[in-house]
């Protein structure tokens, strides 16, 4: 589906970026928040914002698609016409290779509660502007359409109730101003001219793939999804060919865009796009259908990533269920960096014991925290309401640290108890290791929390001067007094 090759390569360069790269936490502000117990934000829970690439199968898979709080699956439709135009046009197949069966894969997710996002690529190499290349443009705009069509016609129908379609995969790299590597959009001087620019790279993706495509979503009442602009292709292009106008069709990608869609970015990269297309329209949502690869390599990388995307979320007039979403790449495989280890069993890895941690310490309906929090010495963090519970991610080198809430009463006929949680394992620190207290700050009632964060962090290494930390979740429940 994505060229593995491909991904290979340009995996190598983000491995680089990967080891620089962190996902920022910050502090809620104290303004315009909402209280518990809000409409607006009532029914948002944590895995409405959780998916990933590929299709749980099994049983045992999708029990562990559950356990870790996956809600959402992608992957490609077909194979259409691979070989030629006299070929039946074929849309029953999904997978790499397309080789597994695409009906009861949806079916199973319907069953289960998993949603499913299609994606709809590539050229076969007969029909290539550029010979034999599925990432060029087609020669042959109508055998691109029947192909969309087919899938959509089909999947949008009963039983399967597929609503959502993207179009195309990464249609970025060097001739759109990003990186060589970054591509999945190529034109007639980009197959060995690294000096060449594709001069109609945008008009052709405009005119030939995504505008067809976009016209037959619209047609069968679904959604359309960007085809995910990658983390090299730099935002400022993406605003560029968004809100390209094509001279022959008079109209912009963008007026044909549902969701907006990018890959491998940083939380705090969504906001530019948020109050540009989000915020007052056009689109309906921001949504990055891959994260993660290398960056997982750092164990704490995604359990702050999604973390953090719930505070941004509720911040944001989280009002649709489905308004954002994030993907990680991948679920299985055999590579540390994936969400589960092939084998008899298929076991976790770190990440996806994370995702579980997660799932179970934030399982309830969300609410902004209203109040901003107070962050001690060398402690990073940021929290929300779960239910009823008090949920903070910190992260912080070892030693006694504290956060304290101005604003916070005490209640006055519950007792409030906290625990200390290893993000990555969900163990528990002993009782005497945090503790908490209200007190008086300016004359507001202030919680004040203290914990203990152990020796031996279970962060990755950190060249110096940097010091490793420890990720985990101080969570505080009441429960009524007898």
């Amino acid at each position: 589906m994505f060229d593995q090759r491909y991904k290979r390569g340009r995996r190598r360069a983000l491995q680089t970026l990967a080891a620089v790269a962190t996902v920022p936490f910050h502090a809620m502000a104290a303004t315009a928040v909402a209280v518990p117990g809000s409409s607006t934000t009532g029914t948002r829970r944590l895995t409405q914002l959780i998916g990933s690439n590929g299709w749980a199968g099994a049983p045992q898979d999708i029990a562990m698609w559950r356990q870790m709080g996956i809600s959402w699956g992608r992957d490609v439709a077909g194979p259409g016409q691979p070989d030629s135009p006299h070929d039946a046009m074929r849309v029953d197949r999904t997978g790499p290779r397309y080789d597994s069966d695409l009906s009861p894969v949806l079916l199973s997710n319907n069953r289960n509660g998993f949603r499913s996002l299609l994606l709809l690529a590539y050229t076969p190499g007969w029909n290539a502007t550029v010979a034999d290349d599925s990432k060029s443009a087609p020669v042959d705009v109508d055998a691109w359409t029947q192909y969309v069509d087919a899938v959509v016609r089909k999947y949008s129908a009963p039983p399967y109730n597929v609503r959502y379609f993207q179009i195309w995969n990464e249609a970025a790299g060097r001739l759109s101003g990003g990186l060589h590597q970054a591509t999945f959009w190529h034109g007639p001087s980009a197959d060995g001219d690294k000096d060449g620019v594709y001069d109609r790279a945008m008009q052709d993706y405009v005119e030939r793939i995504h505008i067809p495509a976009a016209r037959i979503i619209r047609k069968y009442r679904c959604h359309i999804v960007y085809g995910g602009w990658p983390d090299q292709g730099g935002v400022e292009t993406y605003i560029k060919w968004l809100e390209y106008r094509s001279p022959v069709v008079n109209a912009r990608m963008l007026d044909w865009v549902d969701y907006i869609d990018i890959h491998y970015m940083k939380v705090a990269e969504l906001d530019p796009l948020y109050q540009r297309y989000v915020r007052n329209g056009p689109a309906r949502g921001l949504w990055q259908t891959e994260i993660g690869d290398r960056y997982m390599e750092d164990p704490h990388y995604l359990a702050r990533y999604f973390f953090d995307f719930a505070v941004w979320a509720l911040d944001r007039n989280w009002d649709d269920p489905d308004k954002y979403v994030s993907m990680v790449y991948h679920w299985d495989g055999v590579e540390p960096f994936r969400l589960t280890q092939r084998g008899t069993p298929r076991t976790y890895t770190v990440s996806g014991r994370a995702l579980i941690v997660l799932n179970r310490t934030v399982p309830g309906a969300l609410q902004r925290v209203p109040a901003q929090l107070k962050l001690g010495p060398d402690v990073a963090g940021s929290a929300v309401y779960s239910n009823k519970d008090l949920v903070f991610q910190v992260a912080a080198p070892s030693g006694w640290r504290t956060i304290s809430v101005p604003g916070l009463k005490a209640p006055v006929s519950s007792r409030a108890d906290v625990r200390f949680i290893d993000a990555l394992t969900g163990q528990a620190a002993p009782a005497s290791d945090v503790a908490l207290t209200w007190g008086k700050d300016n004359g507001s009632d202030t919680l004040n929390i203290r914990f203990k964060v152990p020796e031996i962090v279970n962060g990755a290494r950190k060249k110096p001067p940097e010091v490793p930390v420890h990720l985990a979740y101080v969570v505080v429940s009441t429960r009524q007094v007898a």
